[in-house]
């Protein structure tokens, strides 16, 4: 039996846990605030500011974990390659973790040490040099805090008023204490998906297929499996993926994301743990869901295959204002409904755009991915979360 400290307890570690309680291991689930999902399933826990080298340091002596499974991007990534040094396992690796975390150092190295394609990018540390990277980068063009997530700071700008109000968001957005941006140039791409990638200790890297999405304000709104593309589209993607996560080292499941257009496949991001856009595989989509390919690269447990075992679609179930006991209504109309599923998170609070619950359908190979897409979308439209 393995002891696994988590480091971030949101909807994503939950299922992870769940997956790793199936088969006997043991998480200690940490985060900024109590009773967050993870810590709701799992054997311990420990509330703690992870940007905080040394708290974190005292969590690692304290319960000497077999790995170190980091879930969010406000960690003190730095520690993880102490960590290693002492004979920890960092998931996926100290470096795929501490590049990862931080939009420049995966961009840099996917663009100039990989030559992967990628949109035109720049950097910007006030709202100055923001105005000058825009000048360089052109208009419109897509404005993120180099460590966030979920969306959170990142907006369009499509005019010159836009800029010092794209600023001041994406500070209020970061995660950490790094103030600096990255400005994108704006593709005008087809379709955009998540390529989940599997690294294995022992075996090959595994791709499971592709999964669609669609975002609204940084942040998804749907997802689905499989999403239709040209075969050599896919190879590109899947080449791609291997490359950058054969740079980073390491084994578990990474989230690469892409966008496609008549110009060819650009790599946009790069998470190293279960992808948000992953919650479809929730339906069982494939033979096993995102987190159980992820406990299992970790245990290095060996996997032989990923198919796709039926089609799927998920849709996010959102807050609309501050509430601190949050209640649903709508449920019953959800559980009623056949070929689909639900999850309710257990966030303690909501906020306006909080993501609190996500709704999961499916059908057979043969049927209409947009059909199954848009049976999501009603059914998650039918549930309230209350203020």
């Amino acid at each position: 039996m393995a002891k696994i400290l988590l480091l971030g307890s949101g909807e994503l570690g939950k299922e992870f846990v769940i997956a790793a309680q199936r088969i006997g291991q043991t998480v200690i689930a940490v985060d900024s605030y109590e009773n967050a999902p993870a810590m709701q399933v799992a054997h311990d826990c420990e509330v703690i500011n992870m940007l905080d080298g040394d708290a974190l340091d005292a969590i690692v002596t304290k319960h000497n974990p077999d790995f170190i499974v980091p879930e969010i991007e406000a960690i003190r990534t730095e520690r993880f390659y102490d960590y290693e040094a002492k004979g920890f396992t960092v998931v996926p690796s100290a470096k795929a973790a501490n590049y990862t975390m931080n939009r420049k150092a995966i961009r840099d190295l996917a663009a100039q040490e990989l030559g992967l394609k990628t949109a035109p990018y720049r950097y910007a540390t006030s709202s100055e040099e923001l105005a000058q990277a825009i000048s360089e980068i052109g208009i419109p063009c897509v404005v993120k805090p180099l460590m966030s997530s979920s969306g959170k700071g990142q907006s369009t700008v499509r005019t010159e008023a836009d800029i010092e109000k794209a600023w001041r968001y994406s500070q209020e957005g970061s995660r950490g204490d790094v103030a600096e941006v990255i400005v994108e140039g704006f593709i005008d791409f087809d379709y955009e998906i998540t390529l989940l990638t599997v690294t294995q200790r022992e075996g090959p890297t595994l791709f499971c297929p592709p999964i669609g999405h669609r975002q609204e304000g940084g942040d998804y709104r749907e997802s689905w499996q499989p999403a239709k593309m040209l075969d050599e589209d896919l190879e590109t993607a899947q080449q791609m993926a291997d490359r950058v996560t054969e740079a980073l080292g390491g084994a578990g499941i990474w989230g690469v994301e892409f966008f496609v257009s008549d110009e060819g496949v650009y790599f946009s991001e790069l998470s190293p743990r279960p992808h948000d856009t992953g919650m479809v595989t929730l339906g069982n989509t494939q033979n096993f869901n995102e987190f159980e390919l992820h406990l299992k690269a970790v245990l290095g447990l060996p996997i032989p295959e990923i198919s796709l075992e039926r089609i799927g679609a998920s849709s996010v179930i959102l807050a609309t204002g501050h509430s601190e006991q949050p209640t649903f209504t709508g449920i019953e109309q959800l559980s009623a409904a056949p070929k689909s599923d639900f999850r309710l998170f257990g966030k303690p609070t909501s906020r306006p755009n909080r993501r609190m619950g996500v709704v999961v359908t499916y059908d057979a190979l043969s049927a209409d991915i947009s059909e199954v897409i848009q049976r999501a979308k009603d059914l998650s439209s039918k549930v309230t979360v209350n203020l």
